[in-house]
């Protein structure tokens, strides 16, 4: 086999159906359109959701629920995954972004307890629970709050 002998697939190449070309293509004079109308005119359509200023759905359903602006999201890492570091090593937001195992802190960091810790380490975040500090110390590491 050489380049020579290449061809596409059967059936994967199909001619582009070509509208408005006279009678004898079959889709001729109207084009697919009809016969006059807004959604016949060049450049004629309504917007997504116009109801023909019917009020629209989007518009006439009750709206349920707020957001609060003062809610902060937090970033959550079990412990597990702080075993990828050094015995020794001090753990910050930078070096977890470093070991790609947050992406952004948005608004902090919290460590929890699921999983071992084996290593000996410093973690310094904005919050840890209570069985993660129990971890990170229960190993000889200390979990300082920034």
């Amino acid at each position: 086999m050489n380049l020579s002998n290449l061809k596409p697939a059967e059936g994967s190449k199909e001619k582009a159906f070509r509208k408005g070309r006279g009678h004898g293509s079959g889709n001729g004079k109207t084009a697919g359109r009809g016969h006059k109308g807004q959604k016949a005119r060049s450049g004629g359509g309504v917007r997504p959701g116009f109801e023909g200023g019917q009020m629209p759905l989007y518009r006439r359903i009750p709206k349920r629920g707020f957001t609060n602006r003062n809610t902060k999201e937090i970033i959550a890492i079990n412990v597990d995954r702080l075993n990828i570091f050094e015995d020794g090593t001090i753990v910050t937001i930078e070096e977890l972004q470093q070991a790609r195992i947050i992406n952004n802190p948005k608004d902090g960091v919290k460590i929890l307890g699921n999983g071992e810790l084996t290593k000996k380490l410093t973690v310094k975040v904005n919050s840890f629970s209570k069985t993660a500090i129990e971890k990170i110390e229960a190993v000889g590491g200390k979990a300082e709050v920034i």
